[in-house]
């Protein structure tokens, strides 16, 4: 079932940016309290009561926004909770970077992402320390400072990808750095590198802040969908190493779990960038 017909209705979109606030909110709770309480999933990634809380919040409320259309979600299918996905369906990780959850870091985030025929067509991230909100659907994607406590009225302003600097500034993985990242980044002459956590770091592409986002290491679905929508709305794109698109919705894959991801590389621009 689709969620809409009309992917970048203003209702859904503005619904969305709701739904990702107030789990911030509910995430701040949590971050700034003394109820964090971390456990160990099944891959020992670890898992907090901020996580199910947001995810349980978001689940309610997207049933609301678009009854029928399925959720795959980080905990509910690590609970075994997992929908069937014949058409229109949302991604959702509550709480991206739960590791820098944990340790008092301020670059995690909310990630909302609708995919449509195996590509991610919205996207909203919304970091809660920070008050970064990002947005992207179809060629519009918008940023701001909003504060989930007190959204009140807020006004998103457009952005857009840069034209790629020569050689080009990277962002890496805070957590999840690989020596295949290094030899990729040399490889492309980079030489300038910004750190960052989350679907963050999808976003600082989107926004002009650096040019390209290689991940060499694994990921899950719900880790990309939106960052990946907010890039490609701001004019970027992401493709396997072999520069294929990413896809979505993978299933039954001989090497690897149901959702997720080969190696992939995010690109400020419309098509990979050349190596040096």
């Amino acid at each position: 079932m689709s969620a809409t017909n009309s992917i970048c209705d203003a209702d859904l979109i503005k619904g969305l940016e709701r739904i990702a606030l107030e789990a911030g909110r509910i995430i701040l709770d949590v971050y700034e309290g003394n109820s964090l309480e971390v456990e160990r999933k099944d891959d020992d990634s670890p898992v907090t009561i901020a996580d199910q809380r947001a995810e349980a919040y978001i689940l309610k409320e997207l049933a609301k926004l678009a009854p029928g259309c399925p959720v795959v979600a980080e905990e509910s299918v690590e609970a075994g909770r997992i929908p069937d996905t014949d058409g229109d369906f949302f991604l959702v990780d509550p709480l991206d970077g739960t590791k820098e959850f944990i340790r008092g870091g301020g670059d995690f985030t909310v990630n909302i992402g609708l995919v449509r025929d195996r590509t991610p067509v919205i996207g909203v991230v919304y970091a809660p320390a920070t008050k970064k909100l990002y947005v992207g659907c179809g060629d519009h994607a918008r940023t701001g400072e909003v504060d989930c406590r007190n959204p009140g009225e807020y006004d998103l302003k457009p952005m857009s990808v840069r034209q790629p600097a020569s050689p080009p500034t990277a962002v890496a993985s805070r957590s999840h750095r690989t020596p295949e990242t290094d030899d990729f980044l040399k490889a492309l002459g980079v030489t300038d590198t910004v750190s960052a956590g989350s679907s963050l770091k999808f976003c600082l592409v989107a926004e002009g802040a650096a040019d390209v986002y290689p991940r060499l290491g694994r990921t899950m679905e719900w880790d990309t969908a939106a960052g990946h929508a907010v890039l490609v709305s701001a004019g970027g794109c992401v493709t396997t190493v072999d520069g294929q698109p990413l896809s979505y919705d993978k299933r039954e894959q001989a090497l690897d779990s149901d959702f997720a991801n080969p190696h992939f590389i995010a690109y400020g621009s419309r098509s990979p960038i050349a190596p040096a």
